[in-house]
């Protein structure tokens, strides 16, 4: 008789272990009970993946410039606050980009380089001019109200007056940008209104645009124009920074008033970041509150305005011939 492997039970196969299923075959419904865990396993994916929707499209930056008014290094740190504040306040990408002239700024607007600028009162009426459905949102609570200073080197003896002063006639004068509202376009209105029927190159013996209103308080001051007309805001950022020397130049008269400066922004602009978003970028500007941002501009704050507030300086535009 032969005898059985050690440990194994009588009838075994050699080396299989007790309990074992080796070389046994699969039940005749294995193959069903796959299936129907895979189409579970499937079904129960589904949903989810139709939850997935695909990522949001990454929105371009809200690029935006101001005219050069003055000093580039109080622009850069004025417009750079300005930028990181309606970032955090909007929730999208926003760049501030500089402009070397006031038509430059203007050109950036109608072309779509920007989609905001903060402009002079005459270059936002160019710009609305040139990009229909363009609105002006906000401006400081001083542009309502805005003044021109004219000022005069020491040396001319010139004094303040109330009413415009004549005897600015025969000297040299300068204006600021050729396009600046308070440096060109109202003191042109009003020399025009003082000597009816003279342009000022018939008034004054020279007459020069020095650029920018700082630039303007500097020509003045060194003597290389008698006489000058400036932002009565610059003026008054210059003379606390220790710009002015009160003894070598001197405001001779300040301005009936005028609406100046303000934010506008492209009629477009909702096609790109939604609707509402022009309501929701005035309320951004009219809610700056933080002193660090307002004293750059020289602004105590922002408030809300339209296009009608800047009609007197287009009726101005056209009497003078600078607005076509």
């Amino acid at each position: 008789m032969q005898g059985s492997t050690l440990g194994s039970k009588p009838g075994s196969k050699p080396g299989s272990k007790p309990g074992s299923r080796s070389g046994s075959k699969p039940g005749p419904g294995w193959l069903g009970r796959l299936a129907l865990g895979v189409l579970a396993a499937l079904a129960a994916a589904g949903p989810a993946r139709a939850q997935e929707k695909p990522a949001a499209k990454a929105l371009p930056p809200l690029v935006f410039t101001g005219i050069p008014d003055q000093d580039e290094s109080r622009l850069v740190e004025r417009f750079g606050k300005v930028a990181a504040y309606l970032e955090a306040e909007l929730g999208v990408p926003v760049r501030y980009i500089p402009v070397k002239s006031y038509p430059a700024a203007v050109t950036a607007f109608t072309n779509g380089q920007v989609q905001l600028a903060w402009f002079g009162g005459f270059t936002g009426v160019q710009a609305r001019k040139a990009v229909p459905g363009s609105q002006a949102i906000a401006q400081g609570a001083e542009d309502a109200a805005f003044k021109t200073y004219l000022i005069a080197n020491a040396a001319t003896g010139l004094k303040p007056e109330k009413d415009f002063p004549k005897a600015v006639a025969g000297r040299t004068f300068t204006f600021g940008a050729r396009a600046s509202t308070s440096g060109r376009l109202m003191p042109e209105y009003f020399v025009r209104q003082a000597f009816p029927g003279k342009t000022p190159e018939q008034v004054f013996a020279r007459v020069g645009f020095s650029g920018d209103h700082t630039r303007t308080i500097q020509l003045v001051q060194s003597g290389a124009f008698a006489v000058g007309a400036v932002d009565y805001s610059v003026w008054d950022l210059d003379s606390k920074a220790g710009k002015v020397d009160p003894k070598a130049v001197s405001v001779i008269w300040e301005s009936p008033t005028f609406p100046d400066y303000q934010w506008t922004v492209r009629g477009d602009v909702e096609q790109t970041y939604g609707a509402g978003f022009t309501d929701r970028l005035r309320a951004a500007l009219t809610g700056i509150a933080n002193p660090a941002i307002l004293e750059p501009f020289g602004r105590s704050k922002f408030i809300p305005v339209t296009n009608a507030a800047y009609e007197p300086l287009v009726e101005v535009g056209r009497s003078t011939g600078l607005l076509d």
